[in-house]
């Protein structure tokens, strides 16, 4: 490394997780992006931000999650955001589609942070931002193994930031609500148009702005800022 400061990226070559890797690189960070299925994006994207590793990994699995601790070990900011959605009536949802939401929406970012501090404590610094969502905290109908596996990251949040607090590590926890991302493209227009009639400022959200929130959360503006549930919703309560 560079003597930059480092800030690890899951899931950081598309949608919410680039808008983070480009937001962080433009503030000065080394920029260490995860992939999955979005290698060629992930390439695509270093080579525009320069100062900025990629590499590939399959968080579903621990062995993804350790490999992907080894390529780059403990950053000075570690932002869980790697996930998926699954929408579907709950008693259609397989045992099999079930495990592999929770491995990669709840015990991945959990792996991998259990992974990371060790070496933060040593350090006494490290900054945590996981990526919830609004329904992790009020619930979604037809995502409810997604909505307890973001409420699981909310309560990971808050749990570990009093543990980790003495050791001057923050933990904090992002929830998005609507953002204009290719996870909501399958969305009609009028369903589009419905969904912002509900939302308190008319429009959805862009990744940009919910990457602005985790730049803040880890930068000096936000020292006094640990186990926080910050909502970047536009007043849409789910």
């Amino acid at each position: 490394m560079n003597g930059k400061k480092t800030a690890l990226v899951t899931g950081g070559a598309r949608g919410i997780g680039e808008s983070i890797s480009r937001v962080f690189a433009a503030a000065g960070y080394k920029v260490l992006i995860h992939c999955s299925q979005s290698e060629a994006a992930a390439k695509a994207l270093c080579a525009e931000l320069g100062d900025a590793e990629f590499f590939r990994a399959d968080l579903s699995t621990p062995e993804g999650v350790r490999a992907l601790y080894e390529a780059f070990g403990a950053p000075d900011v570690l932002v869980n955001n790697a996930g998926i959605a699954l929408v579907k009536p709950f008693d259609s949802v397989s045992a099999q589609e079930a495990e592999k939401l929770y491995a990669l929406d709840l015990f991945a970012p959990v792996n991998l942070t259990r992974l990371c501090v060790p070496a933060m404590i040593s350090r006494k610094s490290g900054c945590i931002i996981n990526v919830s969502s609004v329904f992790g905290e009020s619930g979604g109908s037809c995502e409810v193994d997604y909505s307890a596996a973001k409420a699981g990251l909310i309560g990971f949040t808050k749990a570990l930031a009093k543990e980790l607090g003495p050791s001057g590590i923050r933990v904090n926890c992002i929830c998005p609500g609507v953002i204009d991302t290719e996870m909501n493209d399958d969305l009609s227009f009028e369903d589009v148009e419905s969904l912002t009639e509900e939302i308190p400022l008319c429009r959805m959200g862009t990744a940009e702005e919910v990457a602005k929130a985790a730049l803040f959360l880890a930068g000096e503006g936000a020292e006094y800022i640990t186990g926080a549930v910050l909502d970047v919703n536009g007043g849409w309560q789910g």
